[in-house]
């Protein structure tokens, strides 16, 4: 399966910080940014995290949640939170299932070396589980939360 405009976004269901299942189908009714990272505590990505973070007001009187999903563990998804004040789910894909799924895992160049990793990018879904839009590559973590806002707020 893979992540198309107006087609069902893929299921999953993984474990949250606390190591409670969360699926996806849990948010049917509400919109969800379901954004992909490498690694929490890092530059990039805490600079992405406290963006939503900033904005999480905003988009919750908008009717959507935010998922952060990462190969990390729950204990380093706890620290990660509590370190940021982050007030959302961040997600545990050890096993980069979902990250296949999603397009967000495989091959990346960066600093002009090629590997394979985990490929920064965000699917908003909408009430029903459709997604309304795929960030395959997002270039700037730090503004990136920004841009998701207002597409947001154009629906």
């Amino acid at each position: 399966m893979t992540v198309e405009t107006g087609k069902l976004a893929p299921a999953f269901t993984l474990f949250d910080q606390h190591g409670t299942k969360v699926a996806l189908k849990d948010f049917r009714g509400k919109r969800a940014i379901i954004y992909f990272y490498p690694k929490d505590d890092t530059p990039g990505c805490t600079k992405e995290a406290c963006g939503f973070r900033d904005l999480h007001s905003q988009t919750e009187e908008l009717n959507t949640v935010v998922l952060g999903i990462s190969p990390d563990d729950g204990e380093s998804h706890q620290k990660f939170i509590e370190k940021f004040n982050l007030p959302f789910t961040l997600l545990c894909d050890p096993d980069k299932k979902v990250m296949e799924k999603y397009g967000a895992w495989g091959e990346k160049i960066m600093y002009g070396r090629k590997s394979i990793g985990t490929i920064r990018s965000t699917v908003l879904i909408d009430e029903q589980g459709k997604v309304i839009k795929h960030w395959k590559k997002v270039p700037k973590a730090q503004s990136h939360p920004q841009k998701v806002l207002e597409v947001i707020q154009q629906l």
